[in-house]
This record gives structure tokens, C-alpha cells and sequence, in this order.
């Protein structure tokens, strides 16, 4: 074979190697920029582009970051005398929505005024809604723990003006006390037309039609006590996706609290029992990783894995509530009184 036609085979393997070497890079270490500082506990961010994260909290704030300058903007939304605290925040390509915990469920979206809109609001002693998200510009979905015998859904199809709360009668009956965790808004995932919540008896509730219908899928993540269950789930694609858990008063514990999917959530396996991670509130898959690495984090701080949740590695002790990634190597994390810059090397 001449050299001429060498040169592009080794061109093309040297093309191919360079992807793999890009595709397969392990993490060692994190480095971490507080890019915000304020009292407040912060437990729901989104990205908006890639220029601009927002973020919701405790005493009734929520504002806009923007990640070029880190200069911010924090306001307070306040209902009546009462203080909203929101822990689940969503977007679409037009809006932001907050959603409060507790009694009353107040939901806002950004307005035409410049004001934020409430379009939804429920009243009663056992209202409590946990995170959502959107589908699409059009459709959005949003769970909290069960009342009358069913989890609490409530469901968007025109792009988040009006809300409509799923009846009982078309959900499947819910465990007793049976909800969802308000630790970091990712108890719930969407894909294409498919949606995985995770709940606090270890169950996994899956439509495959945006909510049109349900079944309920049990995993072996440890749920005996009220505090226990699944805290955050995340789908690489509509086959592979991550569970984890434990317990935030025995936050020690690692044993059967962390699980895998590689069938689109119908059947879950232990990995990882007795091992790091212990409790976490937030697990993400890295992006363009092949579904192999994760991070979860929480108040025992940032832990990641190269394989698909079977070892882990303890990157950092600092804590932290939630995770997003801008891209495969820098994520923003919020936690009690910041949110951070967290970049993976």
C-alpha cells in the first residue's frame, strides 16, 4: 500500500481514537466557584440558554442569574401575608414557572406585565406538590403526594396558562402515604412522550403518553420508613436511566439505595449497595457519556461515577441540594445559601 493512501487511514484513526479518548474521559477532581451568594435555600434551578440560570426558593425568592457576568437579579413573590416557598421551577421557550410546597399550591409563569401570573392554586391541609417539567412549549406536568387515594398530578396542554389536576379514577392507587421528595425538582423526567416519576415508596409511575396513562413500576431501593425512598431519577435516553435515594436522618446509610435501568424503567437493579453514594438528594447523567457517567449529590456532598452507577468516587465533601449541566464538563449546583460553578476535570 503506498503512502499516499496511508495518510487518510491513519488520518481517519487518529480521528477515531481522539473521539473515543473524548468520549470515555473520567473525572478525578471538581473545582467549585461560588457564583452567587445569598441567604436563602435553594432547591430548583433551570437553565434557561447558555447564557442564564434561574432559580426559586425559600421566603417567597426567585430570580435570574446571568452565568456571563454573575450579576443577578432577586425578587419576592409574596400571596396575600403569606411567604411562598418554591422548590420546583420549570421553562419553556416563552415562560419560567415556580411552584410552591405546602397549603396553598400556588403556581406562577411569567407575565406580559413583567409581573408573575398565578395560573393555578389549590387549597387543602394535605397539598403538598414536589417538582415539574415540561415536554414541550405546550405541555408540562407537575407531582405532588397523594391525596384521596392518588398522587397529585397536574397537567398543562396550552403552554402553562391553565392546569388541570388529574381525577383519581385515571391513576393508579397510590401506596399509603405515597408521594415524592421536595429535596432537588428532579423527581420527575420526561423524554419524548414519556414521563418516569419517582415517589417515596420506591415506585416508579411511567406514561408513555404524556399522562393519558399510567402504570406503576416498583423498584428495590429501600422505602420502610417515611423518610426513605427515591429522592431523584434521570434518563440518559428512553432506556437507561439512574434512581437514588437513602435516608436524609440517617444520611450514612448505603445499603440498596441506588438503581439502574437499561429498558425504559421496567425492571431496576441494585448497584452500588454498601458503597458510596450514602443519601443523595440529586442524581444527573454527565452529557454526551453514553449513559455511563453520573453525579449525585447532596448535603453530603458531590460523588461520581464512570460505569454507570456500579463504582463511585467522592469528589468533594461541599454540599449542595441540585444539579444542572450546561455541558459535559460545567454544571451549576444550588444548595443552602449559593449557587455554584462546578467544573469536572
Amino acid at each position: 500500500m503506498s503512502m499516499t493512501r496511508l495518510i487518510p487511514a491513519f488520518l481517519l484513526f487518529l480521528i477515531v481514537s481522539c473521539a473515543n479518548t473524548e468520549n470515555s474521559k473520567v473525572f478525578s477532581t471538581v473545582e467549585i466557584e461560588t457564583v452567587l451568594s445569598d441567604s436563602l435555600s435553594i432547591r430548583a434551578i433551570e437553565l434557561m440558554d447558555a447564557g442564564s440560570l434561574a432559580f426559586a426558593a425559600n421566603k417567597g425568592a426567585f430570580g435570574l442569574l446571568d452565568l456571563r457576568t454573575g450579576k443577578s437579579k432577586i425578587n419576592t413573590q409574596q400571596y396575600d401575608t403569606l411567604t411562598p416557598e418554591f422548590r420546583a421551577v420549570a421553562h419553556t421557550a416563552t415562560d419560567f414557572f415556580m411552584l410552591s410546597v405546602g397549603n396553598p399550591a400556588l403556581l406562577y409563569k411569567t407575565g406580559d406585565t413583567g409581573s408573575m401570573e398565578m395560573v393555578y392554586k389549590e387549597e387543602d391541609e394535605k397539598v403538598f406538590y414536589n417538582s415539574m417539567t415540561f415536554w414541550n412549549n405546550m405541555e408540562g406536568i407537575a407531582i405532588g403526594d397523594s391525596m384521596e387515594g392518588c398522587l397529585s398530578i397536574i397537567i398543562t396542554r396550552d403552554g402553562g396558562n391553565n392546569w388541570k389536576k388529574l381525577p383519581c379514577s385515571s391513576l393508579p392507587k397510590a401506596e399509603e402515604r405515597e408521594g415524592a421528595f421536595a429535596a432537588s425538582n428532579t423527581n420527575i423526567k420526561v423524554i419524548g412522550d414519556k414521563a418516569w416519576i419517582a415517589t417515596t415508596k420506591g415506585n416508579i409511575y411511567y406514561t408513555e403518553n404524556k399522562g393519558t396513562s399510567w402504570e406503576v413500576i416498583a423498584t428495590p431501593i429501600k422505602n420502610e420508613k417515611s423518610t426513605e425512598g427515591i429522592y431523584s431519577v434521570d434518563f440518559y435516553d428512553e432506556n437507561v436511566g439512574f434512581a437514588i435515594g437513602g435516608d436524609y436522618t440517617d444520611p450514612d446509610n448505603n445499603k440498596n439505595n441506588k438503581a439502574v435501568t437499561v429498558d425504559g424503567g421496567k425492571t431496576w437493579q441494585l448497584v452500588a449497595s454498601g458503597q458510596l453514594p450514602d443519601y443523595r438528594s440529586c442524581v444527573q447523567f454527565v452529557p454526551n457519556s453514553d449513559g455511563k457517567a453520573l453525579i449525585a449529590i447532596g448535603f453530603k456532598g458531590i460523588a461520581y461515577s464512570h460505569d454507570r452507577g456500579k463504582n463511585w468516587d467522592q469528589l468533594s465533601d461541599e454540599s449542595f441540594y441540585t444539579i444542572r449541566f450546561l455541558n459535559d464538563s460545567i454544571a451549576y449546583a444550588a444548595g443552602a445559601n449559593r449557587i455554584a460553578k462546578l467544573t469536572f476535570k
